[in-house]
């Protein structure tokens, strides 16, 4: 389990460039097609360009995808440099190749998501059926990363004696500073992912709800830590600024793609599910965070 954004928190100052989120959503993707037959190679085609996309969309990703003509050098590779190489069933796969299942073609978004990290922005625009998957990820992972630190930053509280974080006060002052500001960074992000106007300016409203929220649910989570006898605080912080982070999320994430806010409804069960997710991932990461700290 990484703890670097902990050690070095200064990493989410540096994701809160607008600029640099759209210029990585914006990214001209490359992509091969291996396949044996001409069917072979539509249907991989169908796959990443389905005719249900609107005209636009669907031009979009076909102007990326390219047929893999060149022979596979003594290591394996292609002389061709692709973002990544969708092969048909049963082919031997080349570096960041990826086989396409049939049988559970969400199964194949997943992988390809889960694989190419470095370009989930421009993956998720440029394909507008891998969104929802791009999206959760980067939900997830930012929900980690603040139950990560909430840990942390309740540590002193309960460990005085043993543990000193500077850099916390320092850098941010309260856990709260940096929770929002990872938020924020998330807004941003799904923007992108989604093909939206991304920026300060164009997103004010969402970035506005963000941190108008960002001390109800935070308050609680460090009236926990104290109220609980021997740390037993822990565990709820953690899961609270998990769970309110992956709202926050999925939030995004709808409002972004389909233009529609969460309803009520939808917000309880998020934020239900999100807590029971945020507990068992910080009674995980509780006892590593306080050996490696």
């Amino acid at each position: 389990m990484s703890l670097n954004v902990l050690k070095d928190a200064r990493k989410v100052y540096a994701g809160l460039n607008a600029d640099d989120i759209r210029a990585s959503a914006l990214k001209d993707l490359s992509i091969g097609l291996m396949a044996t037959s001409e069917a072979g190679f539509l249907r991989l085609v169908e796959f990443l360009a389905p005719p249900s996309l609107d005209p636009e969309s669907r031009a979009r990703v076909l102007e990326c995808l390219h047929p893999v003509n060149g022979e596979l050098r003594n290591d394996g590779s292609l002389e061709e440099n692709f973002d990544f190489v969708l092969c048909e069933a049963g082919l031997a796969l080349p570096p960041h190749g990826h086989s396409l299942d049939p049988a559970s073609p969400s199964g194949t978004i997943r992988e390809i998501a889960a694989a190419h990290h470095g370009i989930e922005l421009a993956l998720g625009r440029t394909l507008p059926h891998f969104r929802e998957t791009v999206a959760r990820r980067i939900a997830q992972r930012v929900a980690r990363e603040n139950a990560l630190f909430a840990l942390v930053t309740a540590l002193p509280n309960v460990l005085p004696s043993f543990i000193e974080l500077p850099w916390v006060v320092g850098e941010f002052a309260t856990d709260t500073a940096f929770l929002t500001m990872n938020q924020i960074r998330m807004a941003l992000m799904m923007a992108a992912l989604n093909d939206r106007p991304v920026g300060y300016g164009e997103q004010k409203m969402q970035l506005a709800a963000i941190a108008g929220g960002a001390f109800g649910w935070r308050a609680l989570a460090r009236e926990l830590v104290g109220k609980i006898p021997l740390g037993g605080g822990l565990i709820p912080k953690a899961a609270i600024a998990y769970a309110g982070t992956w709202l926050v999320g999925m939030g995004l994430e709808k409002v972004n793609r389909t233009g529609v806010q969460m309803t009520r409804v939808e917000k309880r069960a998020t934020y239900k599910a999100g807590l029971g997710h945020g507990k068992e991932f910080a009674r995980e990461a509780a006892p590593i965070v306080v050996r490696k700290i």
